[in-house]
């Protein structure tokens, strides 16, 4: 077998490999939603409240760019936020004919605490293996961060960051 057809072929096991722990981490983030609140949030939800936790004071079509998502189903996943008192709209400071999205306080606790229930979930398992597999796997991650900045679309890069510098 050749050098390319090497690396091709260890490239598709570690693709393979990655699937199934997403998959896994999928999981424990449920469960870590499941034990946060009985307010059902769905996964584009979610999405929203991450984006204006991330960007405070946005508008509608500002999140609408972010999440790729046309504007009608953007007001509509605010307006299901805004009931479960998670976000409110308040008129912007700089266009009168705009407003900003914020989240509540009541947004920002969910947020929190769905953090804590995950960073828990994954502490355990984190704890279970051992050091050297643990720095290993962090230096897995970090050059995966790395090597996924030259293909993520530029809002999902931000996001890379900012998680990464939560966790600095």
């Amino acid at each position: 077998m050749g050098q390319g057809q090497a690396r091709r072929r260890g490239a598709n096991e570690a693709a393979g490999t990655a699937g199934e722990v997403i998959e896994l981490l999928e999981v424990l983030w449920e469960h870590g939603r499941d034990a946060v609140s009985s307010s059902p949030v769905s996964a584009s939800q979610l999405r929203v409240l991450y984006c204006l936790d991330r960007d405070e004071g946005m508008n509608l079509r500002t999140l609408g760019e972010m999440l790729g998502s046309a504007p009608s189903s953007v007001s509509r996943l605010c307006d299901r936020l805004q009931a479960l008192g998670f976000l409110e709209r308040l008129p912007s400071q700089v266009s009168r004919r705009e407003l900003e999205l914020h989240l509540t306080h009541q947004g920002r606790k969910y947020l929190s605490d769905l953090r804590l229930r995950r960073e828990e979930a994954l502490t355990t398992t984190l704890a279970a293996m051992p050091p050297r597999a643990r720095n290993v796997l962090y230096e897995g991650l970090k050059a995966f961060r790395d090597a996924a900045e030259g293909t993520a679309p530029a809002h999902r890069l931000s996001a890379l960051k900012d998680v990464d510098d939560r966790s600095a």
